[in-house]
């Protein structure tokens, strides 16, 4: 490519906004288009990047139009586990207690995602809250997963995610397990679960630090957390615990996500804190990590939730959607500047 055209997109006025640093491109001179390459998922904001770059790109390749292309990489993981055939990059959400809205993030996360690559990414979302499984319920799932000829379950496919819990294993009957069986029944989920060639899965984490958190962090290839918190100082010192944990396990962190950071009342929009504290701003100033977004109390959430179809897709227009959207699209970026992994075709785990 012209090499003062490249000189040029290294001033800041260029950088990509998500992740600070100058585009990716390459040149198609017979189709006449210049590829800006992003290696994480962020379809709403291509128009906004096009009034960026469509200018710069006049001045040097006149007749050229834009192209955008998502490449999702592998990036290296957690303490150098090998990485599990067929999924990119594992995503884990976590919380030092429960009722903090994790599992509600989660799916509305994955969804998101697959929201912010026009539909053509491949997300998987696995329910490892062996105690308390959600994803039946956020999903309106109520079937278990199909077993092929290996043996191996086949995820259950909802609003275009791959989906597996124990809830759709198991019956409504409470489930009553020492450590060491929750911790085989998370590690059957996650390893005999025939995934598709996911950019990501999505692990919605039991809360608190036991015996799958230790798992997962020991012996799964996790890429990055995110810690879900409330205001409330309670729910901080809990989460505090959570990245205590990662970080002396050497799990990369990418961020803390506030839930019920406000109630907004519905007839007039006006903006209340109902818990004391800012959880999530000490958290992100106490282990210098991005505070990647503030979610308000809303009934809707609540709603979509109950009636098995999550916001992102009930009301993709709700301001609530278009938070998650914006954190999936920070999350995505902040992976991508990951280091890549380079032993994947040599050392990789079979599932």
């Amino acid at each position: 490519m012209n090499p003062i055209f490249l000189e040029q997109t290294k001033q800041d006025i260029y950088f990509d906004p998500l992740t600070n640093k100058p585009f990716n491109f390459s040149i198609d001179n017979e189709k006449q288009k210049i590829n800006v390459i992003l290696g994480y998922y962020a379809f709403s904001n291509i128009n906004s990047y096009s009034k960026i770059l469509q200018p710069l790109i006049d001045s040097y390749y006149q007749g050229f139009s834009l192209n955008f292309i998502f490449e999702i990489k592998a990036h290296n993981v957690s303490n150098n586990i090998p990485r599990l055939d067929n999924i990119k990059n594992i995503i884990a959400i976590v919380s030092g207690k429960g009722g903090v809205g994790k599992s509600t993030t989660a799916i509305n996360l994955a969804l998101a995602l697959l929201l912010e690559s026009n539909n053509t990414a491949n997300i998987g979302i696995l329910d490892a809250d062996i105690y308390g499984p959600s994803l039946p319920t956020l999903l309106d799932i109520n079937h278990k997963p199909e077993i092929d000829e290996n043996k191996l379950m086949l995820p259950i496919k909802k609003y275009g995610l791959q989906c597996n819990s124990i809830g759709f294993i198991i019956d409504n009957a409470p489930t009553i397990w020492r450590g060491p069986m929750a911790t085989g029944a998370f590690n059957q989920l996650l390893q005999q679960t025939k995934w598709d060639n996911l950019d990501y899965l999505i692990i919605d984490m039991p809360p608190g630090t036991g015996d799958i958190q230790l798992t997962l962090a020991q012996k799964v290839p996790v890429t990055s957390a995110v810690v879900i918190t409330t205001p409330q100082n309670v729910a901080t010192l809990d989460a505090q615990k959570g990245l205590a944990m990662l970080n002396k396990v050497n799990v990369n962190v990418c961020g803390v996500i506030e839930n019920m950071s406000q109630h907004i009342c519905s007839n007039c929009g006006h903006a209340e804190d109902i818990f004391e504290g800012n959880g999530a701003e000490q958290l992100s100033e106490l282990y210098k990590i991005d505070l990647l977004g503030k979610l308000p109390l809303n009934a809707n959430i609540c709603k979509y939730s109950d009636l098995g179809k999550p916001i992102v897709i009930a009301s993709p227009q709700d301001n609530i959607s278009i938070i998650y959207r914006e954190i999936a699209k920070k999350i995505s970026a902040k992976i991508s500047l990951l280091k890549k992994d380079t032993q994947h075709l040599f050392k990789v785990m079979k599932i």
